[in-house]
């Protein structure tokens, strides 16, 4: 018989044991996580205009700031509240940092082609001193962006006035030590580098390389290697295009550096395959090191199943030895190391299998859901339609039903789970899958590298959820 002194000794380091795991997993940002809204960005829906959709959305590596591009050719950059950083518990409050005309729209008279505006990649650069630099791309052309502060003017020149006139020499009769004065701080941006001409379609995807001195363009047929300070010249390193355009099949749809290892980057089709290529084996990576494809289940085979299974974003951990794709419906871990099938699969919306028909009609079914990685790999995120996103924790295999709603728009306010009802009797909080609106969707998404705060892109608004501490 065992010792009552031991037992109990035994069932205190159970509980005990419990109490680390529950507060490590709400640390983490595992299923316990409670979300709450903290702020929303952006004009009320009834003032919308094409120009102020939101396009993109990114973190830079730190946190500190977050940039949005829309389909005006406009970049907004916001700057973490240094009191909401520092206060217990931290809070995730952002404010406009700086705002700036990225891209215009152009003409192509060759092709008589218009080019829009649209921003469709934001990328950060490592921050190597005190600017910040930033990669943003339309279809055609990719701009490197340098952002820096100023708080100080010279003053007291010899040889010009204060408003620059260039002085008579004759009227100089004494030598002035010009002097720095403090002024109302000013954040410009400027373009440092303008990369163009290298792209016949248009390009999806910029990946800044872990050596920070590259990085890669995609387009649809095309792969690219830049280096960040010759504009002029790229190298082709991926080329998919048939020698007869009627014999295509695929094309790229995403493409990202690995994010250790220089040498590796990985690229998506609309065939539903991933491929990774190791820029060592040779200069065109025309063959793959690994393919990863999930074979098709011939029971789930339908006219749609094509335009389902084209994956619209692949995203690398942070860790590196996994990464996940996003096609129509579902998010796909993999691992590195096993190429024959996920390891794991998160059905977004599954409920909306039997709405691929009316979804093919309004072209929602063509929708580009982008995913990404909480900043320990343990939970991803990717949105929905009715203004829905999801959050799915990896190692409790738990998922969220979220919505970026502006009725919530309280801080604080705790996000409600939404559940969709597929048939019979709904529940009080359920809403039908008929319900669903289809013109609110959330394409794209990121999350904080090491907090539980996350941006959301909801038309031309931006939400800030964070977790509950």
């Amino acid at each position: 018989m065992k010792n009552p002194s031991s037992i109990m000794r035994q069932s205190s380091l159970t509980k005990l044991g419990s109490m680390i795991n529950t507060a490590v997993n709400k640390r983490s940002g595992n299923g316990d996580i409670q979300w709450c809204f903290s702020q929303v960005k952006g004009t009320l829906e009834d003032d919308v205009t094409e120009a102020d959709i939101i396009s993109c959305v990114e973190f830079n590596h730190d946190g500190d700031l977050l940039a949005t591009g829309d389909k005006g050719g406009r970049v907004v950059i916001f700057q973490r509240d240094p009191i909401s950083k520092n206060s217990i518990p931290r809070r995730g409050e952002y404010n406009v940092y700086s705002t700036f005309q990225s891209h215009e729209p152009e003409f192509d008279y060759l092709k008589s082609l218009e080019i829009e505006e649209k921003i469709n990649k934001i990328r950060w650069l490592k921050r190597k001193n005190p600017a910040h630099f930033l990669l943003s791309t339309n279809d055609k052309t990719i701009k490197l962006w340098k952002v820096s502060e100023r708080d100080k003017r010279v003053e007291g020149y010899n040889t010009k006035e204060e408003n620059g006139s260039i002085r008579d020499p004759a009227c100089i009769t004494a030598l002035r030590v010009p002097t720095i004065k403090p002024m109302e701080l000013m954040v410009e941006a400027s373009p440092r580098r303008i990369f163009a001409n290298a792209h016949t379609y248009h390009i999806n995807s910029i990946s800044v390389n872990s050596d920070q001195e590259t990085y890669l363009s995609a387009d649809d047929l095309r792969i690219n290697l830049w280096h960040l300070e010759i504009t002029d010249q790229s190298f082709n390193i991926v080329d998919i295009k048939p020698t007869n355009m009627e014999e295509l099949t695929e094309v790229i749809t995403a493409a990202e550096f690995h994010p250790v290892e220089c040498n590796l980057l990985v690229y998506s089709s609309s065939k539903g395959t991933i491929r990774l290529c190791d820029m060592r084996a040779a200069a065109l990576c025309d063959r793959h090191s690994k393919l990863f494809e999930e074979p098709e289940d011939p029971t789930n085979r339908s006219f749609f199943s094509e335009i389902i299974s084209s994956i619209s974003d692949v995203k690398l951990s942070n860790s590196g030895r996994y990464m996940i794709s996003r096609d129509y419906l579902s998010v796909k871990v993999w691992d590195l190391h096993m190429e024959t099938k996920p390891i794991e699969c998160y059905h977004v919306h599954d409920y909306l299998r039997s709405k691929l028909c009316s979804l093919y009609e309004n072209d929602c079914i063509f929708d580009k859901f982008e995913c990404c990685w909480s900043g320990n790999d343990s939970a991803i995120m990717t949105g929905s339609y009715n203004n829905f996103f999801r959050v799915f924790d990896r190692s409790t295999k738990r998922d969220l039903t979220l919505e970026a709603a502006r009725d919530i728009a309280k801080p604080k306010t705790l996000l409600k789970p939404r559940k969709v009802c597929t048939g019979g009797k709904r529940k009080k909080d359920e809403i039908s899958v008929d319900c669903l609106d289809f013109n609110k969707k959330i394409l794209h998404t990121a999350w904080h590298p090491s907090e539980n705060v996350v941006a959301v892109a909801a038309t031309n608004n931006l939400f800030l959820f964070q977790d509950k501490l």
